[in-house]
């Protein structure tokens, strides 16, 4: 993992941990006599390195002394990153150690080195939510994907913002090693859930919590809470105790999108849960959600996850 001074101190323990964790596991378990997985800091220099919490990490080996030999190369983000891109060694070296290694990633503000590296160009990356315009008005040959939590790109690997980075590395666990190792990797470490990376960082319950306005902020999350119900600009602006335009107004201003790009996407996430969590059809987990038929909901899915409700079920269901 590649540090530097101000980095975000979990984009850079967070995933090390993983794999720390995980090669505890598989020794636990009988499955290994050698750990699956050493990890190591680099910097510009030996010795401490000062996060952006004020903690400091100990660096033992500077990125200038490693020619090779690294299976699994990630670069953390943090407010240091823009400081950090001015460092032109690092930068170089980036370039130069990418094709010795099998997996190539950043977790956050990371992308923006791997991208002034080069290594992104052709590529489609994400990276915090925040630095998404930002990263692909510096570099127009990125494909910037604002909403998957983590995209992987041939062997390169981005992912958004901070503890995204912990799913990103069980995901890498899961390739290497497979689902049930990640998942009981992820029950250790007290994870809520292993989420798959097409999982959005749009959260029902988190915009909710950032509305500024005490009743907006309770109908972002009765919204939530009743996928199914009349949930028109009409209904909502009733329930709000406005007009129709004004809440339409509004609505946009607190939360940065249309009440029915919002209620598309709740709906979305309702309609995801369910898939991860039941057997239920999906004819009746679009009804549940608010979509008046599956074919609806399979073009909400494809808007907005990027894989129809039926792939994804197949492929992120939770064990």
């Amino acid at each position: 993992m590649v540090v530097y001074p101000d980095v975000q101190i979990v984009d850079a323990t967070g995933p090390l941990e993983v794999f720390a964790r995980t090669a505890r596991w598989l020794m636990d378990q009988g499955r290994r006599r050698e750990p699956a997985y050493t990890v190591e800091l680099l910097a510009a220099r030996r010795g401490s390195v000062r996060s952006s919490s004020g903690l400091e990490l100990v660096v033992r080996r500077s990125f200038m002394e490693i020619g090779g030999g690294i299976d699994t190369l990630l670069v953390a983000g943090g407010i240091g990153a823009p400081r950090a891109l001015g460092d032109r060694a690092l930068v170089r070296w980036l370039r130069r150690i990418a094709p010795r290694v099998r997996r190539l990633g950043s977790v956050c503000t990371g992308a923006f080195l791997l991208a002034e590296a080069g290594l992104l160009d052709g590529r489609r990356a994400t990276t915090h939510w925040r630095a998404c315009q930002q990263l692909a008005e510096r570099y127009p040959r990125v494909a910037i994907d604002p909403d998957p939590i983590f995209v992987r790109d041939g062997r390169v690997y981005t992912s958004a913002g901070v503890t995204a980075g912990m799913d990103l590395a069980l995901a890498l666990v899961e390739e290497d090693h497979g689902r049930e190792v990640a998942l009981g990797v992820a029950r250790q470490l007290v994870m809520f859930l292993k989420r798959p990376g097409g999982q959005s960082q749009f959260s029902v319950p988190l915009m909710a919590q950032a509305a500024d306005r005490q009743p907006l902020s309770e109908l972002l999350a009765w919204i939530g809470e009743h996928p199914g119900a009349d949930l028109s600009v009409a209904a909502l602006a009733r329930r709000a105790a406005m007009s129709a335009r004004n809440f339409a107004r509004v609505f946009t201003h607190e939360v940065g999108m249309t009440p029915a790009r919002f209620v598309e996407r709740a709906r979305v996430e309702a309609a995801r849960r369910r898939l991860e969590e039941s057997s239920v059809g999906v004819e009746v987990i679009a009804t549940e959600s608010g979509f008046n038929s599956a074919e609806i909901m399979r073009r909400a899915f494809l808007r907005t996850v990027r894989v129809n409700p039926a792939d994804y079920r197949h492929r992120f269901r939770i064990a």
